[in-house]
């Protein structure tokens, strides 16, 4: 059963998939809003990482225990299935090494909430075809300027996850405002504005 959250409407979704009394990881956490929706009403424990210092202070404003760890290659400070989930929302595109990321989120916890852009989006493709790198709400920084080091369509990341030893338990296209979107599992590549995935190992 869904709850209202209050939350941005991607993290919305991602706190409907965490069952009740989870212990959470939540990486790339920004300002630990989802962190402190699910200790608040779902019973959860957790723990969130974030190295951005104005979205730090935010969490530990909001009372979000959190550590400040880089995820390329920190991540062995999380002893083997200490958590149920690991959140890891609209992130995976920037770090350098998804495969290892991965592959430590599959040893913390048996659980893994992923969510990433989708470049395959069709505005994404006029704009290409108009001779410029795409925009948009999910991907708003300009070529010069973005921490986004790695571009996927949903295909891509499908196979991606498949070629890692992942199963997609559950798969939820997002709208350009981080809403379900209304694209069936084939159109979504081109309709959805971002991929939500629920996987297991």
């Amino acid at each position: 059963m869904s709850t209202h959250w209050g939350l941005r409407p991607d993290l919305e979704i991602v706190a409907n998939l965490v069952p009740t009394g989870s212990r959470v990881l939540d990486l790339g956490c920004g300002d630990g809003t989802l962190l402190d929706a699910l200790m608040r009403t779902r019973d959860c424990r957790g723990t969130g990482v974030e190295r951005d210092p104005d979205l730090v202070l935010g969490a530990i404003g909001r009372g979000v225990p959190l550590v400040e760890l880089d995820l390329d290659t920190q991540l062995d400070e999380f002893a083997d299935a200490s958590y149920d989930v690991v959140v890891l929302s609209r992130t995976l595109q920037t770090v350098r090494q998804p495969q290892h990321l991965l592959a430590e989120m599959a040893r913390i916890a048996p659980r893994l909430i992923v969510s990433m852009p989708n470049f395959g989006l069709w505005r994404h493709r006029l704009r290409l075809l108009s001779g410029h790198m795409p925009r948009s709400r999910d991907l708003p920084f300009t070529w010069y300027d973005t921490p986004n080091l790695h571009h996927a369509t949903l295909v891509d990341l499908e196979d991606f996850f498949a070629q890692e030893g992942f199963m997609v338990q559950q798969k939820i296209a997002l709208d350009e405002h981080g809403r379900r979107s209304r694209a069936g599992s084939y159109a979504s590549n081109l309709l959805a504005g971002a991929g939500l995935y629920v996987l297991t190992r």
